[in-house]
């Protein structure tokens, strides 16, 4: 039955986050706010409302390995998953000014958070300064977004505009109470998964670290799944691509922040202090080359993107296991995998800047 309320729980997150979503998008646009800075807000935000709910429940009922790992998980699986399945359905043109400025900034904010956590701890101060952040964040967006060319402010248009154009869209109680209702499902929701995300673990035998990093952490995230998949087989690069950026921001800056805020300390695992924090990282670390060299994230680099997520996992599964294979997977990755990236990515630049100079 774990497995049944686990499956209710998603599905109950999801329906929740895109009703949420559908009515802050309609009320924001409604009070004239552009659909640009819709879809980079309110959207992005709105999209990572399961990982907010979940880990802030865990946090406020001592459950620290799935808060934290939810959202590092999340930060992971976005990158990795998402952004490798979107580019292998169409190469991803990284247009946005404000995406390229947004990747450094994720960095630096991941390292950060895994300077804080060096301690074993997040605590109230350090939350209070994420959440700070958030806000600055948030309003230099908006102001950025005025600067954006033509070409990204009409993707936006077209995507987010209809939904103000629509009866739903004109009516103020419908979207208060879309929004309202929204919030109720993904309370529930998260209620639901957690508990049971919880109860399989320990039925398994398996670390709530790892159930936080893998399956709490993709369902939490399949708002994003759908909104940049569609977006990439519509043909809306900008979108797909600054959904996950901006989510990725949310869940350190918002769901990290706000958790530790309101909890007061959050206990950071050490198996997440000494892998998955690093991965994180080295993970969002990995976009700037990518999106530097052209701009883009060609089908190779999402298979690439893929092939590693599957690595990811399964060194959490074997690690869970102590399994035989988690020493020689171990020397593989670091003797083989990460050097020949390394080696490919600089290529990719060098090939890129010789182009440019041409």
């Amino acid at each position: 039955m774990d497995f049944v309320w686990l499956l209710v729980g998603l599905a109950v997150l999801t329906v929740g986050a895109e009703i949420l979503v559908r009515g802050a998008s309609a009320f924001a646009l409604a009070m004239k706010i552009s659909p640009l800075v819709v879809g980079l807000t309110v959207v992005a935000f709105g999209t990572s409302a399961p990982e907010l709910v979940v880990s802030l429940q865990s946090a406020l009922r001592a459950q620290a390995d799935l808060a934290v790992g939810n959202v590092v998980g999340s930060n992971i699986f976005n990158v990795l998953f998402i952004l490798g399945v979107s580019a292998l359905i169409v190469p991803l043109v990284v247009s946005q000014q404000l995406v390229r400025l947004e990747v450094p900034v994720l960095i630096a904010l991941s390292a950060a958070v895994w300077g804080m956590a060096a301690d074993g701890h997040l605590v109230r101060y350090e939350g209070i300064f994420l959440v700070g952040g958030l806000i600055l964040y948030t309003g230099w967006t908006i102001r950025s977004s005025r600067k954006e060319n033509a070409a990204v402010v009409e993707e936006y248009q077209q995507e987010f505009s209809t939904t103000a154009a629509s009866p739903i869209g004109k009516r103020l109680l419908v979207q208060l109470g879309m929004i309202a209702a929204g919030l109720l499902l993904l309370v529930l929701g998260a209620r639901l998964l957690s508990d049971a995300a919880v109860s399989i673990a320990r039925q398994l035998g398996v670390s709530e670290l790892a159930i936080g990093l893998t399956i709490v952490a993709a369902g939490t995230s399949l708002p994003e799944v759908a909104t940049s998949i569609l977006a990439a087989i519509r043909g809306e690069r900008d979108i797909a691509v600054g959904n996950v950026v901006g989510s990725n921001l949310f869940n350190i800056l918002g769901v990290l922040g706000l958790s530790s805020t309101l909890a007061g300390d959050v206990p950071v695992p050490a198996a997440a202090l000494g892998f998955d924090l690093p991965v994180m990282t080295a993970v969002t670390l990995a976009c700037l080359p990518i999106f530097w060299t052209g701009h883009a994230i060609a089908r190779w680099e999402g298979a690439l993107f893929l092939c590693y997520y599957v690595l990811y996992v399964s060194y959490l599964f074997l690690s869970s296991e102590q399994s035989t294979w988690l020493g020689p997977m171990r020397t593989l990755t670091w003797t083989i995998v990460i050097p020949l990236t390394l080696f490919t990515l600089l290529a990719s630049g060098l090939t890129h800047v010789r182009k440019a100079k041409e």
